[in-house]
């Protein structure tokens, strides 16, 4: 199991740089989704799930990304025989949006299912609260507030 982490871990790596490079189709080889795939956004709002991933809105995320660098730090991984879960902090520095270049660290959670013999992806939920918000500035994004 300590191998199968270890490589999800490099995988992830991998595939991450390559999107903040703007390379949506190495991501999508590197790490493969599952069917019910489902995305929870640093961004918030209604998650995404893999029906709802088109082409175009594939495209679009390839172009979103530009630019960019990938270091990340796991925190902790959980491990079974078909499910590998891990906590990792991701540090990119990269061109969000069309937004200059800057630091977005974000606080992930990866869980990869394994489907015969090959790991895939079944969840990623990701916020950039890395540094920590107030109660208020939480309270006001529950609410739907800018902070």
């Amino acid at each position: 199991m300590d191998q199968t982490v270890a490589d999800l871990v490099e995988r992830s790596a991998e595939a991450n740089s390559a999107l903040m490079r703007g390379e949506i189709t190495k991501y999508y080889e590197v790490i493969p989704h599952t069917e019910d795939f489902m995305l929870m956004s640093p961004f918030g709002g209604k998650p995404t799930r893999a029906s709802e991933l088109t082409a175009e809105r594939i495209e679009a995320m390839g172009r979103f990304f530009k630019n960019g660098t990938f270091e990340h730090e796991l925190l902790q991984a959980y491990g079974s025989a078909d499910m590998v879960v891990l906590a990792i902090i991701e540090r990119p520095h990269v061109e969000v949006g069309g937004l200059p270049a800057q630091d977005w660290p974000l606080r992930v959670t990866l869980v990869y299912h394994r489907e015969e013999a090959e790991w895939r992806l079944v969840h990623r939920h990701a916020d950039p609260l890395v540094k920590g918000v107030s109660l208020e500035q939480a309270a006001a994004l529950a609410r739907g507030e800018a902070a």
